[in-house]
């Protein structure tokens, strides 16, 4: 299979609708790096992506039969705006289903190139099965997002063109990986042209498809995948994108939501555009690959894959960039309730830049204090810091990577209350559109009160919520069943040290 798709990269047809983007020396990443950095643009497509490569290559090559059946994919973006674009050229029906929870700016883009739409599901994995019962009914051609010799052909031109662009030998690139279409393409000709090149696969730490059947040996389906690089939220790697990965990936790195933010704002920097998520996966792999190997003097190349950001987000990006880049740490710090307390831990944290500052008085004789402290050399000094206080009698935990406290905790400080009984503290997603609410209190019915209660909107798919229940013991069987049956992912917090310092 791997000659065969060589091949097809080879003769791909992509360039009606694809651009050769331009391959661009990073001077801020390479000087932080010390080595030699390009990003290859292609969110300067049209439709601001890879994905056009593939759609087009794939529909250009079906024949007058099949064209008069139309086409139908399944996507929640990219892929979808690609598929659409394509067929408006050739002059073909495209239908494409998107689950309800996609962003309106997406929907609006694939309708804007003439594509029918129909909206089914929260999820991808519901809008493909929904397609795959059109496709059926209609004998239309189905449009993989990745597992199709020449969609992943399509995306293989953006190899041919690095290696065209590039002056000098490619040490190491970085490729996100989501279904596995984009590093299928790449990874096969360039190990085929260069094959001293090191190919290395990035991925969401919570959606790493291809890493655990690299360690499985097999595919295999994860139970849930995070949704923030939506564009890389797949739970299980293509069949036909794997068996090349497993031949030409030589290291698949994971990178925390954190770290795609630090990117984001690296990309911003270098080129004053924003990538999304999805899109700035490389460069984040590519920082943690630095760090892990101190390798230097190299020539490496980063896909930055799309830019098809929501605005909304962008909130969310900039409070976890820092974060991100280990420039900022939040603490838990217990401050005793007596004059000069304050003044004295102020000393200690000396001329850091504080971020944030949270507090009310709940207690007589400690306060405890959430506050976000500014590093400059990273994890160093926020142990330098975290002993000082300590060894000044401040107990102080670590909340940097406190997922709970991050989303949540920091904006409720001060909610501390008294003689809330049986309280159990969770956390919730559910799909970010009219209704899903209602439809968490509708299965709760009125069974049990709700204590504490936080929300924030972040631009994204899915909501997130923080739920205080007053659940006696001998509730317990109903209220796992109320789990259950309510169906979004949950995680239990009760135990969480920020819950317990701060609202408990």
């Amino acid at each position: 299979m791997l000659a065969e798709l060589v091949e097809k990269v080879k003769k791909a047809k992509v360039y009606d609708v694809a651009v050769k983007t331009p391959l661009d020396f990073a001077p801020i990443l390479s000087q932080r790096l010390l080595n030699t950095v390009y990003l290859k643009r292609e969110d300067l497509q049209s439709v601001f992506s890879f994905k056009l490569r593939g759609a087009y290559n794939k529909i250009s090559q079906l024949s007058d039969q099949q064209r008069q059946h139309g086409i139908i994919a399944a996507s929640a973006g990219n892929h979808a705006q690609g598929v659409a674009l394509a067929a408006q050229r050739l002059g073909i029906a495209a239908t494409i289903v998107m689950p309800k929870t996609t962003p309106s700016i997406k929907v609006d883009s694939v309708t804007a190139y003439g594509a029918r739409i129909v909206l089914h599901g929260n999820t991808y994995d519901d809008a493909r099965e929904h397609a795959y019962s059109i496709m059926e009914t209609e004998q239309s051609v189905f449009v993989h997002p990745y597992d199709d010799l020449d969609v992943m052909a399509g995306q293989g031109t953006v190899a041919v063109e690095i290696l065209e662009q590039l002056d000098r030998e490619l040490d190491v690139i970085f490729i996100p990986v989501g279904g596995g279409g984009l590093i299928a393409g790449m990874s096969a000709y360039i190990k085929s042209v260069s094959p001293k090149t090191k190919i290395v696969a990035v991925e969401a730490d919570d959606s790493a498809c291809l890493k655990a059947a690299m360690e499985q040996g097999e595919r295999v389906v994860l139970e849930q995948v995070g949704i923030f690089a939506d564009g890389v939220a797949v739970k299980q790697i293509g069949e036909k994108t794997y068996e090349v990965a497993r031949q030409c990936v030589d290291q698949v790195i994971t990178v925390s939501t954190d770290e795609i933010c630090a990117a984001i704002k690296d990309i911003f920097d270098e080129t004053r555009s924003i990538a999304e998520p999805a899109g700035a996966l490389a460069v984040a792999g590519m920082k943690c690959y630095q760090q892990d190997t101190a390798d230097t003097g190299q020539t490496w190349v980063a896909i930055d894959s799309g830019a098809n950001m929501n605005f909304d987000r962008l909130r969310h990006v900039a409070e976890r960039a820092e974060l991100g880049e280990r420039r900022e740490a939040l603490l838990a710090v217990t401050v005793p309730e007596r004059p000069g307390s304050f003044r004295q831990f102020c000393k200690l944290v000396g001329t850091r830049g504080i971020t944030e500052f949270n507090y009310r008085f709940s207690d007589p004789d400690n306060a405890h204090v959430f506050v976000g402290v500014q590093m400059v050399s990273g994890e160093q000094e926020k142990d330098q810091l975290m002993q000082s206080l300590q060894e000044h009698d401040y107990p102080v935990l670590d909340m940097t990577d406190n997922e709970m406290a991050k989303i949540h905790i920091r904006y409720m400080v001060g909610g501390r209350v008294a003689g809330v009984e049986d309280e159990r503290l969770y956390r919730f997603e559910f799909p970010e559109r009219p209704g899903a609410l209602l439809r968490f209190l509708n299965h709760m019915g009125q069974k049990w009160n709700i204590s504490l209660f936080h929300y924030r909107n972040h631009g994204a798919a899915y909501g997130r919520i923080l739920v205080g229940m007053q659940v006696p013991k001998s509730d317990e069987t109903a209220f796992n069943q109320f789990l259950d049956e309510l169906g979004y992912p949950f995680w239990q917090e009760s135990h969480n040290p920020a819950y317990e310092l701060f609202l408990n």
